[in-house]
């Protein structure tokens, strides 16, 4: 299964080789493995849910997490914003929003109480695939 053109590849590659984290080794199948994740925010699966053919889920969630927390999803963002794609993206992640007030065990009338939870909104992650999604859509 081939998620980007080799056009795509072709121009993602140097630009991904030049802002991921270095480390002792290189990673192992980077195409296939960028290419999962791109699946992934593309059809809003669950990562177990990969096709077989781009590799091992886990692998894909690991290096999208790991990425994330290195904030090489938001530089590669910048990097290819400076290059004349122009993307946007709001996202909001629904596993930190609350029920409403009656579903969530509120107080009764007349005791107010402020919420203890915060809406939790995590829009890095899909704006930073959203980056790469833009970066293959983009027509040749």
């Amino acid at each position: 299964m081939q998620v980007l053109k080799d056009t795509r590849w072709a121009e993602l590659a140097p630009l991904i080789e030049g802002i991921r984290p270095k480390g002792k080794t290189p990673p192992q199948d980077l195409r296939r493995t960028i290419e999962a994740i791109l699946w992934r925010h593309d059809n809003g699966a669950k990562w177990r849910t990969l096709p077989a053919e781009l590799g091992p889920w886990h692998r894909a969630a690991q290096r999208f997490i790991r990425w994330a927390k290195l904030e090489v999803w938001r530089r590669l963002l910048d990097l290819v914003q400076r290059r004349g794609v122009s993307l946007g993206l709001v996202c909001m992640d629904g596993t930190g929003i609350r029920a409403h007030g009656k579903a969530a065990g509120a107080a009764k009338k007349g005791s107010h109480r402020a919420s203890e939870t915060a809406v939790s909104v995590a829009p890095l992650r899909a704006a930073m695939a959203a980056a790469v999604a833009g970066l293959a859509a983009k027509p040749a």
